[in-house]
């Protein structure tokens, strides 16, 4: 595998863990009262296009990223409607 493809998989996996950090501050606040549910909700529509672009070329970089970044923003949207008070 070359050089570009491992670090940008690398830089992808990096940017979804923002998700990951924002899920954390919810369930750690027990309120989700700050969080914009909008945004994390159009952010989920364009991983998934970018998913089923990467898919459709069979492009692991493309695939990989964008499933953890799916992950990342459905727990978003999950951890928000558990702590929306």
């Amino acid at each position: 595998m070359e050089f570009l493809p491992i670090l940008t998989t690398i830089t992808g996996i990096g940017m979804s863990i923002g998700y990951f950090t924002q899920t954390y501050k919810i369930f750690k606040r027990k309120s989700a009262i700050d969080v914009s549910l909008g945004t994390y909700l159009f952010f989920g529509v364009g991983v998934m296009v970018w998913l089923i672009y990467g898919i459709s070329l069979n492009n692991y970089v493309l695939i990989i990223t964008n499933v953890v970044a799916l992950v990342g923003a459905l727990s978003v949207i999950i951890s928000y409607f558990l702590n929306k008070h």
